[in-house]
């Protein structure tokens, strides 16, 4: 019961110690260097199938930039993770929440050096809602869990891609990571802070959610803002208004009692990932580090605009069915 409780309130550290097949466990590094014009997600992870000839873990590395993207596959043995901090090895690839040293050598993509994050701001945890999933949290029997390491922090150090020094010092980055048995089967997913006014951060998802005898469309939003942290979530109570997708644009508008958010992402190209299923790690999701996101926040008894900004670096996934999500 202590180990359980202690993985909960620490959603940030590796939670498949003793789980058995299937299930999947990824931390998503996003890396903007201070030109924005060097635009990186870095996936570490680990997959466990019933199949135990498809257990591996991995690296995934995405170019915000050009769109391509590389996957290096490694034994699972070669995954290692702290029992007590979040402290994660994929081969000699190391990953914290205070850096990560890369040592990818492959076929198409050849990228090493190491870099440091500075000021990093969590999602808060509480006891009664100890990270992003709010009490969902506690629940043993979800599909896929969600967590956010940082909305946003700075970099330092550098990188070298194929000779190439890619410098970062001054950059942005954001950490988020998920684990369970499979990703949802239709879901929304969109994130920036690179916001003109400075201290601002957004991170929404919207995912069909499998709940025992039945399933809901399940959200959770937050718009962080100088020090604020505004949450518009299934579970807090926020209301859906509107959410329209179109192959060019994702219109979002939710609402609680105090403010009304309003989204509009504009979509552009991207670079195919692997994300995980029962079976196996499928190429099959799309993203993007190139959207804008029109963000909005008024506060609705005052009627009076609290935030309007245009998120850069967004980045955007769409994926799945989207019929029982949008409305």
């Amino acid at each position: 019961m202590r180990g359980y409780i202690e993985r909960v309130m620490h959603p940030e550290r590796y939670h498949g110690h003793n789980r058995q097949p299937p299930f999947f466990e990824g931390w998503y590094f996003k890396l903007i260097d201070a030109t924005e014009q060097h635009r990186y997600a870095v996936i570490p992870g680990i997959f466990l199938s019933h199949d135990a000839a498809k257990h591996h873990a991995f690296v995934q590395v995405l170019d915000g930039q050009t769109g391509e993207s590389a996957y290096f596959s490694y034994p699972p043995e070669q995954f290692r993770a702290a029992a007590d901090d979040f402290d994660v090895w994929v081969g000699p690839n190391h990953f914290r929440a205070d850096g990560i040293r890369l040592r990818l050598e492959g076929e198409h993509l050849a990228l090493q050096g190491e870099l440091r994050f500075e000021g990093l701001v969590p999602w808060p945890v509480r006891w009664s809602a100890p990270g992003i999933m709010g009490p969902f949290g506690w629940l043993t029997f979800m599909e896929c869990y969600h967590g956010v390491v940082s909305l946003d922090h700075t970099i330092q150090g550098e990188l070298r891609l194929e000779g190439q020094t890619l410098r970062f010092d001054g950059g942005q980055g954001y950490i988020e990571k998920d684990w369970g048995e499979s990703f949802p089967s239709s879901y929304i997913w969109m994130q920036s802070n690179h916001f003109a006014q400075g201290d601002v951060c957004l991170t929404a998802s919207i995912a069909h959610i499998p709940f025992k005898a039945f399933s809901f469309p399940g959200y959770i939003v937050g718009f962080w803002q100088d020090g604020v942290l505004h949450r518009f979530t299934t579970y807090t109570g926020a209301r859906l208004e509107r959410l329209r997708v179109t192959d060019q644009h994702v219109e979002w508008v939710l609402s609680n009692s105090l403010y009304r958010l309003e989204l509009f992402a504009t979509r552009s190209r991207g670079g195919l990932l692997h994300g995980p299923t029962r079976v196996e790690m499928h190429k099959r999701i799309m993203e993007t580090l190139q959207a804008t996101i029109e963000v909005r926040l008024t506060d609705v008894r005052m009627r009076r605009e609290r935030f309007n900004g245009v998120g850069r670096n967004g980045g955007l996934e769409v994926f799945g069915d989207l019929s029982g999500l949008v409305k």
